[in-house]
């Protein structure tokens, strides 16, 4: 490999780092949905039913909980697939971050590393991530850029 390829391919827009990129954001965007499909299961297996997740919603005093509970945690189902496939990423990720500012208003209200257990920190986290991948996209390998490349495709050229 001569220098001037070696630089290339580690340059911030060569092969390898895009390649990369694609792999980080692929491998972020399982994550954060497979951790919004198991919360989701946590809490219908915890309710027992959409409706029951509503109840806990009112319990624990969320605004409106008998709607708010079952919507989230259809969007957490639906959201989270839609994640780990990497379809709407930008509009999933914003949601997915509003509805972390929402469990961290209204259920995660301890200070930060509390001992109760019940602090924002993974709120948090799970929030900015959704952020980060809203203002990165998909990715090359989400479904996402396969949508945008064929619509680039079939538009006639100017």
């Amino acid at each position: 490999m001569t220098t001037t390829t070696h630089r290339t391919a580690l340059a911030p827009h060569g092969t390898l780092a895009l390649a990369a990129r694609d792999v980080v954001l692929l491998v972020a965007r399982i994550g954060l949905g497979v951790l919004m499909l198991a919360h989701a299961k946590l809490e219908y297996d915890f309710g027992g039913s959409l409706a029951g997740v509503g109840r806990m919603f009112e319990q624990a005093g969320v605004p409106l909980g008998a709607l708010t509970g079952p919507a989230n945690v259809l969007f957490e189902l639906v959201g989270g697939v839609a994640m780990i496939l990497g379809a709407a990423v930008p509009l999933v990720g914003v949601l997915m971050a509003l509805n972390m500012v929402g469990a961290w208003v209204f259920v995660h209200t301890s200070g930060l590393f509390a001992m109760d257990h019940n602090g924002p920190e993974l709120v948090i986290a799970l929030g900015l991530l959704g952020l980060v991948l809203a203002v990165t996209g998909s990715g090359r390998l989400g479904l996402d850029h396969l949508v945008l490349r064929r619509l680039r495709r079939s538009r006639p050229a100017p």
